[in-house]
């Protein structure tokens, strides 16, 4: 039988990802927010993490179950670290490690690929698109990752009083 902290950590670890991909996604679709290059770095791990998540309701032990979560928390908090290493490009506390360009289109004539070059958004990773309070999406992410990602942590690691 499963603790009450272990339901709350995998179903933490399944929603935290989730919303925050929700809103990235919410963002770029509905709010016309265009994420550069550090931004869809931080996507990767909770794409993993949402992955994890749902292997801890599906695999068979509970010990296999546990380690999903853990690596899904892992994997949380690496998003904010990104998210920790994006905002402080964006505060220009350090240089960042991307020219932040897209890679060349291809096919057609020459016309036509540079006409889809100049018609693409060129969105720079030091640039906030967006903040609240002086906290951009980078860094919020980074709060709501790191927060979500050792709360889950604790939770798993929380003794259950019999």
């Amino acid at each position: 039988m499963l603790a009450g902290s272990f339901r709350a950590a995998r179903w933490a670890a399944l929603l935290v990802p989730l919303a925050l991909m929700a809103g990235a996604w919410g963002s770029q679709l509905f709010g016309g927010l265009i994420p550069c290059e550090m931004c869809h770095w931080q996507r990767w791990p909770h794409y993993a993490a949402i992955l994890l998540a749902m292997l801890g309701f599906i695999l068979p032990s509970d010990g296999t179950k546990k380690v999903a979560i853990a690596l899904a928390a892992l994997a949380i908090i690496t998003s904010g670290a990104i998210g920790v290493f994006h905002a402080g490009v964006e505060y220009h506390w350090w240089a960042g490690i991307t020219a932040c360009a897209l890679p060349p289109a291809s096919g057609g004539t020459a016309d036509e690929m540079l006409a889809r070059i100049m018609n693409t958004p060129v969105i720079a990773c030091d640039v906030p698109q967006w903040s609240l309070f002086g906290i951009s999406l980078a860094g919020f992410n980074a709060l709501f990752s790191i927060g979500g990602g050792v709360a889950i942590l604790l939770l798993l690691l929380r003794r259950q009083s019999a």
